[in-house]
């Protein structure tokens, strides 16, 4: 049997042994809520993630293989950059409109219809023989609207099962990341299987089928909701206030509309990275006037501050869609026997850890929770920026060995770094999560959770950036390891290592003051 056929194999057994497992051992301390949350969310990852494994490598080698290697590397890490910078932007947006008219269930169940759609039209893509670019974007576009609806409101609905300093929270969001890294897991191996050994637009398609099996799973529960997560106010579905179309539905109409629009920002990497600029400063600059409005503002001081820590992770971890495929499609000895393992595939090693880890992680707070020794949310990012740049340093050490031998890089070098980044990620994005509903005034809990997703869109962005630092143009055939692999050495133990751990170094200086700021949340 093919290796990674076995892979594919081997984790969808383990996932559905693992998963009921989970599930039984949590149940009884929370809502069911969590588990329709955990399910919901587990498919819709599976379509992004699915996507996500297949996407730089697709562009470099279909969509831009007319032009020369080099180029097609900078111009196709630009538009993923783009492409993963604009999933976390539509947040902002889909926070508000959830917040103010359409609830969180409406704004799930819209998000997850657009999304499909998207990879609907991706497949189709996929199938069409001469590849064409504005097609392609319409389709990526489809799926950032439809994320703007969906990621920031199933995450801030979840938090409304739960008072705002329930020691349960943090753990039920660890379970529920599980949940996300589930998807992750099972569609980067099969996803990436199907798109790179049998064609891509069976990969793009699978993925699509993952979303619709997640909406499925949500509205199906929603009797078991209460009454979470309704329409504010009922005015807004049923009153007409232009061409006999109530609020909601001009909200629906145009997101579709949006669509084609945010397609043309893919062909304008200058004017995205402006308007993101400009969206960053306005959305930072309201969160610290909202800050002097509210008693207890001070918490949103901390989001702040956290937001620039978070972003620079997320500059860095996110390089795995990116510069680290691409090494590891170039330079990682991926041979297994008579099977080497697609590229894509590697990238299931981090949501693997994570379903691994995540349920350790959950019982690890509760644990030091009860004993009173339970790290503080600030100094759970300092772990994480640590751990994420010991990870780097290990990439560094199995790049400088092969160069050494001129010999490809261990494959032991990639797992192991996936490792120490997943057990950073671990300490910083499912506490981040827990944090916004517990830092957030109630009733601007989406809009906090879409400006903290904001700064993943900052961070995705700045691996684009980051990335296209390691671009070194036409090579000779006959280059040599040291002159392929070198670039990304330097630019990895520069940024990777250096700058995060220097911003550990500031970070666990201001631990003190943000627990002040937090005012008694821990």
């Amino acid at each position: 049997m093919d290796f990674s056929l076995g892979l594919i194999i081997f984790g969808w057994i383990f996932c559905l042994i693992w998963i009921p497992l989970v599930i039984r051992a949590n149940s009884k301390m929370h809502p069911r809520a969590l588990f329709v949350c955990f399910f919901a969310e587990m498919w819709e990852r599976f379509s992004y993630y699915g996507m996500r494994a297949l996407l730089t490598l697709y562009m470099v080698k279909v969509v831009f293989q007319q032009i020369s290697s080099g180029e097609a590397d900078v111009k196709s890490l630009a538009i993923y950059g783009t492409y993963t910078a604009s999933i976390y932007l539509g947040p902002i947006i889909g926070g508000m409109m959830a917040d103010k008219y359409l609830g969180f269930r409406k704004s799930i169940l819209l998000g997850g219809i657009l999304i499909s759609l998207g990879h609907i039209v991706l497949a189709a893509q996929g199938l069409i023989a001469e590849t064409n670019e504005l097609f392609f974007f319409i389709a990526l576009s489809f799926i950032v609207v439809g994320t703007g609806y969906f990621k920031p409101n199933i995450s801030s609905f979840l938090g409304k099962f739960y008072d705002q300093d329930d020691p349960r929270k943090d753990p039920a969001y660890n379970i529920f990341y599980m949940g996300i890294n589930v998807g992750a897991f099972l569609s980067a191996l099969t996803c990436g299987y199907l798109g790179e050994s049998i064609g891509w637009h069976w990969g793009f398609g699978l993925a699509g089928v993952g979303m619709f099996a997640g909406l499925l799973v949500f509205w199906r529960n929603l009797k078991y909701f209460g009454e979470k997560g309704l329409v504010p106010d009922e005015k807004y579905d049923t009153k007409s206030i232009f061409a006999g179309l109530s609020v909601n539905k001009l909200i629906i109409l145009l997101s579709f509309v949006a669509v084609p629009l945010w397609a043309l920002l893919f062909s304008y990497d200058n004017v995205f990275k402006f308007g993101l600029t400009g969206i960053t400063i306005a959305v930072l600059g309201y969160l610290f006037y909202l800050s002097t409005q509210y008693e207890n503002g001070s918490r949103l001081l901390v989001v702040l501050v956290l937001f620039i820590f978070h972003a620079m992770f997320w500059a860095l971890f996110e390089q795995a869609g990116g510069t680290l495929t691409l090494i590891t499609d170039r330079f990682v000895d991926r041979t297994i026997g008579n099977s080497e393992i697609p590229a894509s595939q590697f990238q299931a090693l981090n949501a693997l850890f994570i379903i691994i880890f995540a349920p350790v992680f959950a019982w690890l707070w509760m644990k030091l929770n009860k004993l009173k020794m339970e790290p503080s949310t600030p100094l759970k990012f300092v772990y994480s920026l640590v751990l994420l740049a010991l990870g780097f340093l290990i990439i560094v050490i199995g790049a400088k060995s092969a160069i050494a031998s001129g010999e490809k890089i261990i494959v032991w070098a990639i797992i192991f770094m996936y490792l120490f980044h997943t057990l950073g990620e671990l300490c910083l994005s499912p506490v981040g999560l827990s944090m916004i509903t517990k830092l957030s005034p109630s009733h601007i809990v989406g809009f906090t959770m879409g400006a903290w997703f904001l700064s993943y869109s900052v961070g995705n962005k700045m691996a684009t950036e980051i990335g296209k630092l390691i671009s070194v143009g036409e090579l000779e055939e006959n280059a040599s390891m040291a002159e392929q692999v070198s670039p990304y050495v330097d630019v990895y133990l520069q940024w990777g290592v250096y700058v995060v751990l220097g911003c550990a170094a500031i970070l666990l200086l201001l631990v003190p003051l943000l627990k002040r700021l937090m005012k008694g949340i821990h």
